[in-house]
């Protein structure tokens, strides 16, 4: 009776699957938005969007480069899209921001964060991509939504700098009508235009006007009066 052969089991190295320690390791930042298709957005809500900077820039609030995207800033607002308010940052920009049409606030952020890139270059002489990432925005839905995003907005720099007194300079608060005390507008023309949504406009208001030393999170730091800078 004839023999059959033995079938041997060959080991054959492959690479992919679960392993212990693979994978991008933790790098100590933020990480960019995901790119996932955006949510539809609603022409009748303003929303609140960040940018942030790549490492190895200089802080964003230095007196040249604020000046330039100040200036960036002013000229933003054009073909149903409009920036609101605004805040600088050492690393990020936080602004309050509406768009008159679901396609208009994706294509209005990205024109303004390709128009404040350009300046910054132009201030420090060089090429290249400023933003770390894609753009966050959270449509704001709700009068208590707006009035959060406000504060977190126009009164950011607290959670950064504690000793802050006053009205953030580098932030539109200056221009904005809505602190509980009244102060005088600058000069200076200001970099935002008026709100169009009835949230932005009259909605946030019911929830009680800002206060100066009001922090993100619904904090006071201080009892100090508002200075100007």
């Amino acid at each position: 009776m004839a023999r059959q052969p033995l079938q041997l089991a060959l080991g054959i190295r492959t690479w992919g699957g679960r392993r212990r320690g693979a994978g991008r390791k933790p790098t100590g930042y933020r990480r960019s938005p995901p790119h996932r298709r955006r949510a539809t957005h609603d022409p009748r809500c303003p929303a609140h969007v960040t940018l942030r900077a790549r490492r190895g820039l200089p802080s964003l609030r230095e007196d040249a480069i604020f000046s330039a995207v100040r200036r960036a800033f002013a000229a933003a607002s054009h073909n149903g899209f409009r920036l609101l308010q605004y805040s600088v940052q050492s690393d990020h920009l936080h602004l309050l921001v509406e768009a008159d049409e679901p396609t208009r606030l994706s294509r209005g952020v990205q024109g303004l964060a390709i128009r404040v890139a350009r300046a910054i270059n132009r201030v420090l002489c060089r090429h290249g991509h400023v933003w770390g990432g894609r753009f966050h925005a959270h449509t704001l839905h709700t009068p208590r939504e707006v009035r959060n995003a406000l504060v977190y907005v126009l009164n950011n720099c607290r959670k950064h700098l504690r000793a802050l007194v006053g009205m953030d300079p580098r932030s539109s608060a200056a221009w904005f009508d809505g602190w509980e005390t009244t102060t005088a507008v600058p000069a200076q023309d200001a970099a935002v235009v008026a709100a169009r949504t009835w949230l932005a406009r009259i909605g946030w208001r019911r929830q009680g006007l800002l206060k100066i030393d009001e922090a993100p999170g619904g904090r006071r730091r201080s009892r100090v009066p508002a200075t100007r800078r």
